[in-house]
């Protein structure tokens, strides 16, 4: 077994130790031959899957209409002709063996997989198993099927492909080809003018011209199937997650990561008052409002528009700022965080401020929000996207807005607290905290001196540099010259040939 297959096989056993621990996962993964992956889906023909090794993984072979002999002359065929008939050099040479070998590719996978879905006795065992997710590499194509007709999610593992056509059109990787090298251009993220311009065309070669396999059979393929008009490209873009083989170390940098709600963290005790106040709402709870430490005078309008709303629930209410009703206690600071990891917290009227919203989701509390500046109001409409919240506007609310706002929220007929807790979970499921990663890149920057190697190569870039204008216009410039040369040619011989004849005929 290669060390490429061995570093798969040890990811893999990783799964089934976890899996196997308590939590009752089964994963199914799909066959990737020559994509150096081991499988669990093993096709009879497989070269490189030994079913007899000793991993503890368990191997599902299935018969398939390419015989072993048939895949092993495949690949050293196709080996010879990349090692010894091709230089790496010559790109048009080497794009267009590529293009041969992804299309036969595409066809050897095309019956594999019909083997598969076709084999009713396989396909019947792989429902009684209940997986509950695929693991498959978008190179070998089929994979992206199997979770259409079992019902569970795809998560996809890729090393690469030419051009990064899947990644790009299938994913929505974003890789701006400015200082992003595309794959098979030879090219770094350092690039002079003229290899951006090179970039550029590889580019587009890869976007209008390389085959991601055969999509017209694919797509017919697959419709006939499921049974209705279907794609390829569609099927890819299903799926739940795309794991990309590569890092930092090799990769050429986009030096960001996500650490939102780093301050969150387990609810404190409340004071001792603080506490006896909240106990008093019975089982309707209390309900958090507060327009952050920045806004302290609301006009008096306004303050008695809020005030009445809050007067009319049957929560208790913990005000900052605003004017004291018969159900509302003022205060000057309160315990956001640990006011929201109540379990008698209700909901939460806020600004949007970035901290109160990352500990509202954090406690999983759905939220009213009245944006006033600045991020808040891009906050509030992400949560409301998300189902985790309800809208206002600060300048022409009024207290019934506000009042059927939260009655709405709290409504069992809705499900903002069931889409919040859904947020809540995603926010708690991290192999680190967002406190502990940012700590850790804090100490990595210190303990390297920096992280020049993380510098992404767009701040050495102008701006229409950044946006590849100057390529552009070099490239249709180059066009332009092009069409003005042949029309004028083209007009030189029309006039010496045609017209000439005439005259000589006259």
């Amino acid at each position: 077994m290669s060390v490429k297959c061995i570093s798969v096989l040890l990811l893999l056993l990783q799964l089934n130790c976890y899996f196997g621990s308590g939590s009752c996962g089964k994963v199914l993964v799909w066959p990737m031959e020559y994509s150096h992956e081991v499988t669990v889906l093993r096709s009879s023909a497989s070269v490189v899957i030994n079913p007899n090794n000793e991993s503890g993984i368990k191997f599902e072979t299935f018969p398939t209409s390419p015989t072993k002999d048939e895949m092993e002359t495949f690949a050293m065929y196709w080996i010879n002709q990349l090692l010894y008939k091709v230089s790496l050099g010559r790109y048009w040479e080497h794009f267009t063996v590529m293009e041969n070998f992804i299309l036969k590719l595409s066809d050897i996978n095309e019956n594999i997989c019909k083997d598969v879905v076709l084999n009713k006795k396989l396909m019947a065992k792989l429902q009684e198993s209940r997986f509950d997710v695929i693991l498959a590499d978008p190179v070998s194509p089929g994979g992206e099927l199997l979770p259409e007709l079992l019902k569970i999610p795809l998560v996809y593992s890729l090393r690469g492909f030419p051009g990064y056509i899947l990644q790009k059109h299938g994913g929505g990787l974003l890789l701006p080809p400015s200082y992003v090298p595309v794959i098979m251009s030879g090219l770094s993220s350092q690039m002079t003018f003229m290899e951006r311009v090179k970039n550029m065309i590889c580019v587009l070669y890869f976007d209008f011209w390389f085959p991601r396999f055969n999509e017209k059979r694919w797509d017919q393929f697959y419709s006939e199937v499921l049974g209705r008009p279907v794609t390829f490209s569609e099927l890819m873009g299903k799926a739940d997650m795309w794991l990309i083989r590569s890092y930092w170390d090799l990769e050429f940098p986009r030096c960001f990561d996500f650490v939102g709600g780093l301050h969150c963290k387990p609810a404190k005790p409340l004071p001792k008052e603080m506490e006896a106040f909240v106990q008093s709402s019975g089982e309707e709870g209390v309900v958090v409002f507060s327009l952050g430490s920045m806004v302290s005078n609301l006009t008096e309008e306004r303050t008695n528009v809020i005030a009445s709303a809050l007067a009319q629930l049957p929560q208790k209410v913990r005000n900052k700022p605003g004017t004291l009703g018969s159900n509302t206690r003022l205060y000057k600071w309160i315990p956001q965080n640990d006011l929201l990891g109540h379990p008698k917290t209700k909901a939460f009227i806020t600004h949007g401020g970035a901290n109160g919203v990352f500990e509202a989701i954090y406690h999983g509390i759905p939220m009213v929000g009245i944006p006033l500046f600045g991020d808040q109001l891009d906050n509030i409409v992400y949560l409301k996207a998300k189902g985790a919240a309800v809208k206002l506007d600060w300048k022409t609310m009024s207290s019934a807005d506000l009042l059927n706002a939260l009655k709405t929220l709290m409504s069992i007929l809705f499900s903002y607290k069931e889409h919040v807790m859904m947020l809540s979970r995603i926010h708690h499921d991290q192999p680190m905290k967002p406190l502990d990663r940012a700590v850790f890149w804090i100490e990595f920057v210190m303990h390297h001196k920096g992280a020049k190697h993380l510098r992404v190569a767009a701040h050495d870039l102008t701006w229409f540099q950044y946006y590849s204008l100057d390529v552009i216009g070099f490239l249709l410039a180059c066009v332009t010259i092009t069409t003005y040369l042949v029309m004028k040619c083209c007009l030189l011989v029309y006039q010496n040939v045609v017209i000439g004849k005439k005259k000589k005929g006259d």
